[in-house]
């Protein structure tokens, strides 16, 4: 396996949320909006040439986030037990990627240390999507 990506669908807001994202994680944004998309644009309606039919945040070699908008009419998919995960580097990175996602959400459970943590804390975004990050205790050796 390469690699593992979070998929998120939004209602319309797609371009926000991939724009707010991007500067969290500090990272590259691809959008591709319905109305540059490749082929015949027939089954477009006016309505969709602005929203979003595919976007990625790339950091690095890895891409870390995908996200799309749900044609208008159909229902963006509920996130019911599920979360994302951050597994964070150090102390800085963990205290700056909370506070840029916390932004606007809500805080259900603030950075703290934990039994398998020097930092674990989770909140919901802005957009209503569930974020746990981590920062792990190191391993004796």
């Amino acid at each position: 396996m390469k690699e593992v990506v979070t998929f998120l669908n939004f209602d319309g807001n797609c371009r926000e949320a991939m724009q707010f994202y991007k500067q969290c994680f500090d990272a590259e944004l691809f959008l591709l909006p319905y109305g540059d998309a490749p082929g015949d644009p027939a089954w477009q309606a006016p309505e969709v040439k602005d929203r979003i039919i595919h976007s990625g945040l790339i950091k690095g070699p890895l891409t870390i986030l995908m996200a799309a908008d749900v044609m208008p009419g159909a229902a963006a998919r509920q996130r019911n037990g599920f979360g994302g995960g951050i597994q964070c580097e150090s102390p800085a990175e963990i205290d700056a990627l909370f506070a840029a996602l916390a932004e606007g959400g809500t805080v259900t459970m603030p950075l703290q240390e934990t039994f398998w943590a020097t930092r674990f804390g989770m909140l919901t975004d802005r957009f209503g999507i569930c974020w746990m990050l981590n920062l792990g205790k190191p391993q004796p050796e």
